[in-house]
């Protein structure tokens, strides 16, 4: 699980907004963007690339 510290200052690398936290699914979420970053061994993958593009 991530600090609440770090939730607190990280920020979607793409348009700079405001990330969601996913618990159940380990993901911190844009929904400006509608891209989620995953979070393994509780480090986010905070490359665009490797986001996953959500649905509608």
């Amino acid at each position: 699980m991530l600090k609440r510290e770090l939730l607190e200052i990280l920020v979607c690398p793409k348009c700079k907004g405001e990330l969601e936290y996913d618990k159940k699914n380990e993901e911190l979420i844009c929904r400006k963007c509608r891209l989620a970053y995953q979070v393994k061994d509780d480090i986010p993958i905070m490359l665009i690339d490797e986001a996953r593009k959500l649905d509608g």
